[in-house]
């Protein structure tokens, strides 16, 4: 294509206007030239709408992924990713599974006969950024000859088996370790990339008695943390924690051997002092334990990371047994739910509280990292992504009964859990980054 040259067969008087129009063609390289001199990496079209934030050298990292353009003197030009923050949009392309051999009975919606699919269809969209889909390879690469963990209850296992799927359609895997009642121990193996991903139930994180037929609360032990997961700290490369539903149920709390209170344990002499506390609490000596275990400056030992999964919200509506406990089949706007619940909201804060201190306390090391996956917003808006009555096979084949029991605690697998690993899967390239 041949190029216009502005000073080409013009006549010798040549008008003001004309004389502006050739001085701003004679300036367009130097600006180009200084452009590439002071960004030499392009942007995209997607990534130019993402918000630009200046900060000096000392300051915090924002929330989410940030990834650094370019240094100017003691301050640098940031892209940020706050994938906490955005809307669930219309996804044709759907999930990356529909069937696998690891989902938990209770959440294979498909084959229990959910008539609607439409929950299958949605993809969470951060407001300043894109959340890329889950690449099994990627990650598969990212943790080879390593040993990844999920500790806690069972949204922890719920997360679990999400990544499985998404990884067994790259790579088949094993179940190299099973124990416990309904498998709550279980470790499987990737030959491919000689990687190990292990589930260690542990609803409380600290050490604890769980409620049983004979005694209606849970017993904590705020002091000392689980050792049924903290026992092999020593060979873990990445842990993932995700707990907190059991915190809502009666319980009675101990430091050593001192009462500290009670939860919800009418009958029994003791302060009601709540959970919150409590909650941060089981972060604080959780996270003081991986410390002192993994955080010294022993240039030998290999890195931890610790990746806290914020807390998940449930969507009853209405009595947890009757028909219709979970019945949304569409996202919220997130216009339309703007706020959390208030204890969705300080569960949230608790944690994201305990990571930041945690972060603080870990920096005279470098064996430790801390980051958060915040779910809690993207989760709340997601009413239509539980098994509801499906947590039993085809519950409505007969007839329809007012009274039926309802799951809208955990997440369809496929459903909107995996995004949690997308975020996962971005918030360990991010802690793996050179900046």
């Amino acid at each position: 294509m041949d190029t216009i040259n502005p000073l080409k067969d013009q006549p010798h008087s040549i008008p003001l206007r004309k004389l502006l129009l050739w001085a701003l063609y004679a300036l367009l390289p130097i600006i180009t030239i200084f452009h590439l001199i002071a960004y030499p990496f392009p942007l995209s079209l997607s990534q130019s709408k993402q918000s630009l934030a200046i900060t000096t050298s000392s300051s915090t990292p924002s929330k989410g992924t940030i990834h650094k353009i370019k240094e100017i003197g003691n301050a640098s030009v940031e892209i940020s990713c706050d994938y906490s923050n955005g809307n669930w949009v219309h996804d044709k392309l759907g999930p990356l599974y529909t069937k696998c051999d690891t989902i938990k009975e209770g959440q294979n919606c498909i084959t229990h006969g959910r008539p609607d699919n439409d929950y299958l269809y949605w993809r969470w969209k951060p407001k300043n950024c894109q959340l890329p889909r889950f690449d099994p390879k990627k990650f598969l690469q990212l943790f080879k000859n390593k040993n990844l963990a999920f500790v806690g209850d069972s949204l922890a296992r719920n997360q679990l088996e999400s990544l499985l799927c998404m990884l067994s359609t790259f790579s088949p895997h094993d179940l190299v370790f099973s124990h416990g009642e309904e498998n709550k121990f279980r470790k499987w193996y990737f030959p491919s990339h000689n990687v190990n991903v292990s589930i260690y139930w542990s609803p409380f994180l600290v050490k604890g008695v769980e409620k049983s037929d004979k005694t209606y609360y849970n017993t904590l032990f705020l002091d000392s943390v689980d050792e049924k997961w903290a026992i092999d700290l020593g060979q873990m490369d990445l842990v993932v924690f995700s707990f907190g539903h059991w915190y809502l149920h009666s319980a009675v709390y101990y430091y050593g051997d001192k009462v500290l209170g009670c939860h919800s344990c009418s009958g029994l002499n003791y302060t009601e002092v709540g959970f919150y506390d409590v909650y941060g609490k089981a972060f604080e000596t959780t996270f003081k334990t991986i410390i002192d275990r993994r955080g010294g400056k022993n240039k030998n030992a290999g890195i931890l990371d610790v990746i806290v999964t914020t807390f998940s919200p449930a969507h009853f509506e209405g009595e947890w047994d009757k028909y219709g406990a979970c019945s949304k089949t569409k996202p919220y706007d997130a216009k339309e739910k703007e706020k959390l619940e208030w204890m969705d909201a300080e569960m949230r804060e608790t944690s994201i509280k305990q990571v930041n201190i945690a972060k603080k306390e870990a920096a005279h090391g470098k064996n430790v990292r801390f980051e958060v996956v915040d779910v809690t917003k993207l989760a709340y808006l997601r009413p239509d992504g539980h098994p509801g009555p499906y947590m039993h096979p085809f519950p409505f084949a007969n007839r329809i009964e007012e009274r039926v029991q309802n799951d809208c605690v955990h997440w369809c697998l496929p459903g909107p859990i995996d995004t949690w690993n997308e975020i996962l899967m971005q918030m360990i390239k991010k802690m793996d980054s050179p900046i």
